[in-house]
Protein backbone atom coordinates (compact mmCIF):
# COMPACT_ATOMS: atom_id res chain seq x y z
CA UNK A 1 0.00 0.00 0.00
CA UNK A 2 1.33 3.41 -1.00
CA UNK A 3 2.14 5.92 1.71
CA UNK A 4 -0.53 8.56 2.27
CA UNK A 5 0.70 12.16 2.31
CA UNK A 6 -1.19 15.42 2.86
CA UNK A 7 -1.31 17.38 -0.39
CA UNK A 8 -2.14 21.06 -0.63
CA UNK A 9 -4.99 21.16 -3.15
CA UNK A 10 -5.98 24.82 -2.95
CA UNK A 11 -5.17 28.23 -1.49
CA UNK A 12 -7.44 31.13 -0.51
CA UNK A 13 -6.77 34.56 0.97
CA UNK A 14 -8.24 37.75 2.33
CA UNK A 15 -6.71 41.20 2.87
CA UNK A 16 -8.56 44.20 4.34
CA UNK A 17 -9.28 47.12 2.03
CA UNK A 18 -7.60 49.85 4.07
CA UNK A 19 -3.93 50.34 3.15
CA UNK A 20 -1.59 52.02 5.63
CA UNK A 21 1.34 53.65 3.82
CA UNK A 22 4.78 54.59 5.08
CA UNK A 23 3.93 58.23 4.52
CA UNK A 24 0.95 57.92 6.86
CA UNK A 25 3.06 56.14 9.48
CA UNK A 26 5.60 58.99 9.27
CA UNK A 27 2.87 61.32 10.57
CA UNK A 28 2.50 59.10 13.67
CA UNK A 29 6.15 58.44 14.61
CA UNK A 30 9.58 59.77 13.74
CA UNK A 31 10.31 57.74 10.61
CA UNK A 32 10.37 58.01 6.82
CA UNK A 33 9.57 55.87 3.83
CA UNK A 34 13.31 55.62 3.08
CA UNK A 35 14.11 54.46 6.64
CA UNK A 36 11.43 51.77 6.61
CA UNK A 37 12.25 50.51 3.12
CA UNK A 38 16.01 50.34 3.75
CA UNK A 39 15.73 48.49 7.06
CA UNK A 40 12.63 46.34 6.67
CA UNK A 41 11.52 46.43 3.02
CA UNK A 42 7.88 47.31 3.66
CA UNK A 43 6.00 49.90 1.59
CA UNK A 44 2.39 49.30 2.63
CA UNK A 45 0.34 47.08 4.93
CA UNK A 46 -3.39 46.25 5.14
CA UNK A 47 -5.37 47.21 8.26
CA UNK A 48 -8.76 45.81 9.30
CA UNK A 49 -11.11 48.63 10.25
CA UNK A 50 -14.58 48.32 11.80
CA UNK A 51 -16.07 47.88 15.25
CA UNK A 52 -16.25 44.27 16.44
CA UNK A 53 -14.29 42.92 13.47
CA UNK A 54 -11.56 40.55 14.59
CA UNK A 55 -9.26 37.87 13.25
CA UNK A 56 -12.14 35.45 12.60
CA UNK A 57 -13.66 37.90 10.12
CA UNK A 58 -10.56 37.67 7.94
CA UNK A 59 -10.00 33.94 8.46
CA UNK A 60 -13.55 33.05 7.47
CA UNK A 61 -13.27 35.10 4.29
CA UNK A 62 -9.98 33.45 3.39
CA UNK A 63 -11.62 30.03 3.79
CA UNK A 64 -14.68 31.06 1.77
CA UNK A 65 -12.33 32.19 -1.01
CA UNK A 66 -10.53 28.83 -0.79
CA UNK A 67 -13.75 26.80 -0.89
CA UNK A 68 -15.07 28.80 -3.85
CA UNK A 69 -11.84 28.43 -5.82
CA UNK A 70 -11.65 24.67 -5.24
CA UNK A 71 -15.38 24.00 -5.59
CA UNK A 72 -15.44 22.40 -2.14
CA UNK A 73 -18.58 22.03 -0.03
CA UNK A 74 -17.87 23.49 3.45
CA UNK A 75 -19.73 20.52 4.96
CA UNK A 76 -16.98 18.24 3.58
CA UNK A 77 -14.33 19.84 5.78
CA UNK A 78 -13.38 17.60 8.72
CA UNK A 79 -11.06 19.95 10.64
CA UNK A 80 -9.87 23.56 10.76
CA UNK A 81 -6.62 24.62 12.42
CA UNK A 82 -6.05 28.33 12.90
CA UNK A 83 -2.59 29.77 13.50
CA UNK A 84 -3.00 33.09 15.30
CA UNK A 85 -1.70 35.22 18.18
CA UNK A 86 -4.55 37.71 17.92
CA UNK A 87 -7.59 35.57 18.75
CA UNK A 88 -10.97 37.23 18.81
CA UNK A 89 -11.15 36.25 22.48
CA UNK A 90 -9.50 33.70 24.78
CA UNK A 91 -12.38 31.32 24.16
CA UNK A 92 -14.05 30.03 22.14
CA UNK A 93 -11.09 29.48 19.83
CA UNK A 94 -10.81 31.63 16.75
CA UNK A 95 -10.60 28.46 14.66
CA UNK A 96 -14.00 27.49 16.06
CA UNK A 97 -15.45 30.89 15.15
CA UNK A 98 -13.91 30.80 11.67
CA UNK A 99 -15.26 27.31 10.95
CA UNK A 100 -18.74 28.44 11.97
CA UNK A 101 -18.64 31.62 9.89
CA UNK A 102 -17.29 29.75 6.85
CA UNK A 103 -20.03 27.10 7.07
CA UNK A 104 -17.72 24.23 8.04
CA UNK A 105 -20.34 22.88 10.45
CA UNK A 106 -18.97 19.34 10.63
CA UNK A 107 -15.38 20.32 11.33
CA UNK A 108 -13.64 20.27 14.68
CA UNK A 109 -11.42 23.31 15.08
CA UNK A 110 -8.75 24.74 17.31
CA UNK A 111 -6.00 27.36 17.46
CA UNK A 112 -2.22 27.07 17.42
CA UNK A 113 -0.37 29.92 19.10
CA UNK A 114 3.17 29.84 17.72
CA UNK A 115 3.45 33.46 16.56
CA UNK A 116 4.95 33.74 13.06
CA UNK A 117 5.50 29.97 12.92
CA UNK A 118 1.82 29.27 13.56
CA UNK A 119 1.00 28.32 9.98
CA UNK A 120 3.81 25.78 9.55
CA UNK A 121 3.11 24.30 13.00
CA UNK A 122 -0.55 23.95 11.99
CA UNK A 123 0.32 22.56 8.57
CA UNK A 124 2.49 19.86 10.13
CA UNK A 125 -0.22 18.96 12.65
CA UNK A 126 -2.95 18.77 10.01
CA UNK A 127 -0.72 16.60 7.79
CA UNK A 128 -0.53 14.02 10.58
CA UNK A 129 -4.33 13.83 10.79
CA UNK A 130 -4.48 13.28 7.01
CA UNK A 131 -1.69 10.68 6.97
CA UNK A 132 -3.35 8.57 9.68
CA UNK A 133 -6.68 8.65 7.87
CA UNK A 134 -8.39 10.40 10.77
CA UNK A 135 -9.59 13.19 8.45
CA UNK A 136 -10.01 13.45 4.67
CA UNK A 137 -10.20 17.21 4.19
CA UNK A 138 -8.43 19.67 6.49
CA UNK A 139 -7.99 23.42 6.32
CA UNK A 140 -5.09 25.30 7.87
CA UNK A 141 -5.59 29.05 8.10
CA UNK A 142 -3.08 31.63 9.23
CA UNK A 143 -4.78 34.83 10.36
CA UNK A 144 -3.73 37.80 12.47
CA UNK A 145 -5.06 41.26 13.19
CA UNK A 146 -1.74 42.65 14.34
CA UNK A 147 -3.05 46.21 14.33
CA UNK A 148 -5.02 45.28 17.47
CA UNK A 149 -1.82 44.79 19.51
CA UNK A 150 0.49 47.39 17.95
CA UNK A 151 1.41 50.69 19.60
CA UNK A 152 1.34 53.28 16.81
CA UNK A 153 3.61 55.56 18.83
CA UNK A 154 6.39 52.92 18.85
CA UNK A 155 8.51 53.21 15.73
CA UNK A 156 10.27 49.92 16.52
CA UNK A 157 7.10 47.94 15.83
CA UNK A 158 4.39 49.97 14.09
CA UNK A 159 5.98 50.02 10.60
CA UNK A 160 6.42 46.24 10.58
CA UNK A 161 3.02 44.64 11.01
CA UNK A 162 -0.17 44.34 8.98
CA UNK A 163 -3.43 42.39 9.02
CA UNK A 164 -4.49 39.51 6.79
CA UNK A 165 -5.45 35.85 6.44
CA UNK A 166 -4.87 32.95 4.08
CA UNK A 167 -5.74 29.27 4.09
CA UNK A 168 -4.85 25.98 2.39
CA UNK A 169 -6.88 22.83 1.81
CA UNK A 170 -5.19 19.51 2.56
CA UNK A 171 -6.32 16.19 1.10
CA UNK A 172 -4.81 12.68 0.99
CA UNK A 173 -2.40 11.83 -1.82
CA UNK A 174 -0.64 8.58 -2.73
CA UNK A 175 1.46 9.90 -5.63
CA UNK A 176 4.27 11.41 -3.57
CA UNK A 177 3.01 15.00 -3.48
CA UNK A 178 2.24 17.07 -0.40
CA UNK A 179 3.92 17.65 2.95
CA UNK A 180 6.98 15.40 2.86
CA UNK A 181 9.05 16.56 5.83
CA UNK A 182 8.96 19.03 8.71
CA UNK A 183 11.42 20.30 11.30
CA UNK A 184 9.94 22.36 14.14
CA UNK A 185 11.59 24.00 17.15
CA UNK A 186 10.74 26.22 20.11
CA UNK A 187 12.77 27.95 22.80
CA UNK A 188 10.93 29.75 25.58
CA UNK A 189 14.08 31.53 26.72
CA UNK A 190 13.41 33.99 23.88
CA UNK A 191 10.38 35.22 25.82
CA UNK A 192 11.71 38.65 26.78
CA UNK A 193 12.89 39.59 23.29
CA UNK A 194 9.50 39.46 21.57
CA UNK A 195 6.32 39.33 23.62
CA UNK A 196 3.08 40.93 24.78
CA UNK A 197 3.31 41.19 28.56
CA UNK A 198 -0.30 41.52 29.70
CA UNK A 199 -3.64 40.03 28.81
CA UNK A 200 -2.92 36.50 30.01
CA UNK A 201 -3.08 34.85 33.41
CA UNK A 202 0.26 36.26 34.56
CA UNK A 203 -0.82 39.89 34.15
CA UNK A 204 -4.59 40.14 33.64
CA UNK A 205 -5.86 43.45 32.30
CA UNK A 206 -5.93 46.29 34.83
CA UNK A 207 -5.76 50.07 34.64
CA UNK A 208 -2.05 49.76 35.35
CA UNK A 209 -1.35 47.26 32.54
CA UNK A 210 -3.19 49.47 30.07
CA UNK A 211 -1.42 52.60 31.28
CA UNK A 212 1.97 50.85 31.00
CA UNK A 213 1.19 49.72 27.43
CA UNK A 214 1.67 46.07 28.36
CA UNK A 215 -1.03 45.00 25.88
CA UNK A 216 1.14 45.85 22.89
CA UNK A 217 3.92 43.95 21.12
CA UNK A 218 7.37 44.63 22.57
CA UNK A 219 10.41 43.69 20.55
CA UNK A 220 14.16 43.79 21.00
CA UNK A 221 14.87 44.20 17.31
CA UNK A 222 18.58 43.33 17.32
CA UNK A 223 18.17 40.16 19.38
CA UNK A 224 15.23 38.96 17.28
CA UNK A 225 17.02 39.74 14.01
CA UNK A 226 20.09 37.78 15.06
CA UNK A 227 18.08 34.77 16.25
CA UNK A 228 15.83 34.81 13.18
CA UNK A 229 18.68 34.91 10.67
CA UNK A 230 20.55 32.11 12.36
CA UNK A 231 17.66 29.75 13.16
CA UNK A 232 15.58 30.22 10.01
CA UNK A 233 18.62 29.75 7.78
CA UNK A 234 19.83 26.72 9.77
CA UNK A 235 16.53 24.87 9.65
CA UNK A 236 15.94 25.61 5.96
CA UNK A 237 19.42 24.34 5.09
CA UNK A 238 18.94 21.25 7.30
CA UNK A 239 15.67 20.22 5.67
CA UNK A 240 17.27 20.52 2.23
CA UNK A 241 20.20 18.32 3.24
CA UNK A 242 17.94 15.79 4.95
CA UNK A 243 15.97 15.38 1.72
CA UNK A 244 19.00 15.48 -0.60
CA UNK A 245 17.81 18.68 -2.27
CA UNK A 246 20.20 21.02 -4.06
CA UNK A 247 19.46 24.67 -4.80
CA UNK A 248 18.58 23.60 -8.36
CA UNK A 249 15.95 21.19 -7.00
CA UNK A 250 14.08 23.91 -5.08
CA UNK A 251 11.53 25.91 -7.06
CA UNK A 252 10.75 28.36 -4.28
CA UNK A 253 11.66 29.26 -0.74
CA UNK A 254 8.51 30.48 0.98
CA UNK A 255 9.91 32.50 3.89
CA UNK A 256 8.06 34.19 6.70
CA UNK A 257 7.84 37.86 5.70
CA UNK A 258 9.45 39.52 8.72
CA UNK A 259 12.28 41.50 7.21
CA UNK A 260 13.77 41.54 3.72
CA UNK A 261 17.29 41.18 5.12
CA UNK A 262 16.29 38.00 7.00
CA UNK A 263 14.77 36.60 3.81
CA UNK A 264 17.94 37.36 1.85
CA UNK A 265 20.16 35.77 4.52
CA UNK A 266 18.08 32.58 4.53
CA UNK A 267 18.09 32.34 0.74
CA UNK A 268 21.85 32.91 0.64
CA UNK A 269 22.42 30.07 3.11
CA UNK A 270 20.34 27.79 0.90
CA UNK A 271 22.21 28.86 -2.22
CA UNK A 272 19.11 30.44 -3.75
CA UNK A 273 18.81 33.66 -5.74
CA UNK A 274 16.11 36.13 -4.76
CA UNK A 275 14.04 35.16 -7.81
CA UNK A 276 13.52 31.80 -6.09
CA UNK A 277 12.03 33.51 -3.00
CA UNK A 278 8.35 34.28 -2.62
CA UNK A 279 8.26 37.90 -1.45
CA UNK A 280 5.28 40.15 -0.73
CA UNK A 281 6.52 41.90 2.42
CA UNK A 282 6.69 45.18 0.50
CA UNK A 283 2.90 45.33 0.08
CA UNK A 284 1.60 43.31 3.08
CA UNK A 285 4.15 43.82 5.84
CA UNK A 286 4.46 41.14 8.52
CA UNK A 287 1.05 39.50 8.96
CA UNK A 288 2.53 36.97 11.41
CA UNK A 289 0.84 33.55 10.91
CA UNK A 290 -0.64 34.68 7.57
CA UNK A 291 2.58 35.56 5.72
CA UNK A 292 3.44 32.13 4.30
CA UNK A 293 -0.04 31.19 3.02
CA UNK A 294 -0.46 34.73 1.62
CA UNK A 295 2.74 34.14 -0.36
CA UNK A 296 1.32 30.84 -1.63
CA UNK A 297 -1.83 32.66 -2.73
CA UNK A 298 0.17 35.35 -4.54
CA UNK A 299 2.44 32.86 -6.33
CA UNK A 300 -0.12 30.08 -6.88
CA UNK A 301 -0.28 30.67 -10.64
CA UNK A 302 3.51 30.27 -10.92
CA UNK A 303 3.59 26.88 -9.19
CA UNK A 304 3.45 23.62 -11.13
CA UNK A 305 2.71 20.06 -10.06
CA UNK A 306 5.87 18.47 -8.70
CA UNK A 307 7.59 21.72 -7.71
CA UNK A 308 9.69 21.43 -4.54
CA UNK A 309 9.10 24.28 -2.12
CA UNK A 310 10.53 24.96 1.33
CA UNK A 311 8.44 26.89 3.86
CA UNK A 312 10.49 28.52 6.62
CA UNK A 313 9.48 30.69 9.57
CA UNK A 314 10.73 32.23 12.78
CA UNK A 315 8.48 33.71 15.45
CA UNK A 316 8.32 35.16 18.93
CA UNK A 317 8.65 32.79 21.80
CA UNK A 318 10.93 31.69 20.11
CA UNK A 319 9.42 29.31 17.54
CA UNK A 320 10.86 28.30 14.19
CA UNK A 321 10.86 25.58 11.61
CA UNK A 322 10.79 24.47 7.98
CA UNK A 323 8.46 22.28 5.92
CA UNK A 324 9.27 20.52 2.65
CA UNK A 325 6.28 20.39 0.28
CA UNK A 326 5.99 18.89 -3.19
CA UNK A 327 3.30 20.90 -4.94
CA UNK A 328 0.28 18.81 -5.96
CA UNK A 329 -1.39 20.81 -8.76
Amino acid sequence: MKKITAAITGVGSYLPDYILTNDEISTMVDTTDEWIMSRIGIKTRHILKGEGMGTSYMGARAIKNLLEKTGTDPMEIDMVICGTITPDMLFPSTGNLIADQAGCKKAFAYDISAACSGFIFGLTAAAQFIETGFVKKAIVVGADKMSSIIDYTDRNTCPIFGDGAAAVLLEPSTDGHGVLDSILHSDGSGEMHLYMKAGGSRYPATEETVRNKWHYVHQDGQAVFKAAVSNMADVAETIMKRNNLSADDVRYLVPHQANLRIIDATAHRMGLDRDKCMINIDKNGNTTAATIPLCLADYESQLKKGDNIILAAFGGGYTWGAVYVKWAY
